[in-house]
């Protein structure tokens, strides 16, 4: 329970996530006062020349996903003013140069941290033009990204672009170990102590090793090398975070640190270490501003993730529940792959299971590699085909999806891009709202 000594801590969190209630759950638990600052309760007044926050709070945990958004800089700008009113950990500068891939390289380099080759050229012909000396096989990645979104492995005969939609990429050496399973490290580091650690696997037929992509955990408490410890740690310092996820990956010549995720997720390493780093966030917060905690009280906490919807989240402004967010029948979508986007209109189908984009639309936009082959039934067919998926990513609105959609020839049919329901499980479908006024009778799900 709450007491008069409580100290309020702020959670910026525009949106739902494992991570984001049980820190606010921590707080609680720990005896202070959470607030989840959100868009329904979020306000800042202007009176006399005196800012005033509301709700107020003591001190505030930054968990924006800059990274998901198609116009971080507005959140950005959000994050820096709120700490110009009270404390905040993953303070907005610190965040900004975290989650720009190059940017973070840079600082880990200064601090004399081991990062992969990396290349960011303004102009495609200057970054093709030096593509051979990366290898045979290359990464290829937006800046900003997450969850493996916007990362590419890339042979010596692709030709890439210098931006992906609206965000510059970059190409960097791939790390590989002979026939060793492609496996990286996550570090979970909270006011320079780790929290836990664990090995991530990638699964069949992906090189990408992130669990929001079906990547396999293992704990690695104890098999860590204590310089590669040690390596973690500088690298959070470096970017200046209060706490973060470090990912590093060892290749022949030893270990490297990949990035810095200052919003890593919870859910891999609880279920690895059985440790979740929320009530170790919650400390950092309350103790920063004055509060005390009770650190047999935190370790105790630490072994269970109370996701659970915090009593402090609030209501939605309109009445009853939130509205989701509506998408047409037919919308304008952007996608983007490793040669560059396309504006098309696309149709979504609540009875596809997976995006699905057209042969030709895939290729100018350089959908791909290849990942596997999935088999789909079309319409009233008892017959199915074979299709290889790719990696796209797609903006609708202002929010990106990176999907494995499955590639045909839609030449013959309206729309180029048929949205399934990996990403219409996040929307609302408005079958009366067109982007055109065509029609397309098409069904079509997968085996």
């Amino acid at each position: 329970m709450a007491t008069s000594d409580s100290v309020s801590v702020g959670v910026l969190s525009l949106h739902n996530s494992k991570e984001t209630k049980s820190i606010l759950n921590a707080v609680e638990d720990l005896g202070h006062d959470p607030e989840w600052l959100r868009r329904e309760n979020t306000t800042l007044r202007i009176e006399d020349s005196e800012p005033t926050l509301e709700p107020a709070v003591d001190v505030i945990a930054n968990r924006l996903l800059l990274s998901k958004s198609t116009e971080p800089c507005e959140e950005m700008g959000l994050a820096n003013t709120l700490e110009q009113l009270c404390p905040m950990l993953n303070e907005p500068a610190k965040t900004l140069t975290s989650m720009h891939k190059v940017a973070s390289a840079v600082a880990l380099s200064d601090a004399d941290v081991r990062v992969p080759d990396a290349l960011l050229a303004l102009s495609s012909e200057r970054l093709n033009f030096e593509r051979e000396s990366f290898g045979e096989e290359a990464v290829y990645k937006t800046a900003i990204g997450t969850n493996g979104g916007g990362t590419w492995k890339v042979d010596a005969t692709e030709r890439v672009n210098a931006r992906v939609g609206n965000r510059y990429a970059f190409l960097q050496k791939l790390l590989e170990r002979g026939d060793v399973p492609t496996r990286d490290l996550r570090v979970y580091v909270v006011d320079g102590e780790v929290v836990g650690s664990m090995f991530r696997y990638a699964p069949e037929n992906e090189w990408r090793t992130n669990v929001a992509l079906g990547g396999r955990v293992e704990d690695a408490t104890g098999d860590v090398p204590d310089e590669v410890v040690a390596t973690a740690k500088t690298a959070v310092e470096a970017v200046g975070l209060d706490y973060a996820g470090v990912d590093l990956m060892e290749g022949d010549d030893g270990w490297y640190v990949l990035e810095v995720n200052p919003t890593a997720g919870f859910k891999g390493l609880y279920e690895a270490t059985g440790t979740s780093p929320a009530p170790y966030i919650a400390k950092v917060a309350i103790e920063r501003v004055g509060g005390e905690v009770d650190d047999e009280r935190v370790e105790e906490l630490a072994g269970f993730l109370d996701d659970s919807v915090p009593a402090c989240k609030p209501p939605a402004v309109s009445s009853g529940s939130a509205d989701p967010l509506v998408i047409g029948y037919t919308e304008e979508v952007l996608i983007s792959g490793t040669k560059g986007s396309e504006s098309v209109v696309a149709k979504s189908d609540t009875g596809a299971t997976r995006t699905s984009i057209d042969t030709q639309l895939a290729a100018n936009i350089g959908a791909g590699p290849i990942k596997s082959i999935t088999k789909v039934r079309s319409g009233s067919s008892k017959s199915s085909k074979s299709r290889p998926l790719v990696d796209v990513v797609v903006g609708v609105g202002g929010t990106r999806h990176t999907v494995t959609a499955s590639v045909e020839d839609r030449s013959h049919m309206n729309y180029p891009v048929i949205l399934g329901r990996d990403i219409l499980g996040d929307y609302q479908v408005d079958v009366s709202r067109k982007a055109d006024r065509e029609s397309d009778s098409e069904i079509e799900s997968e085996e």
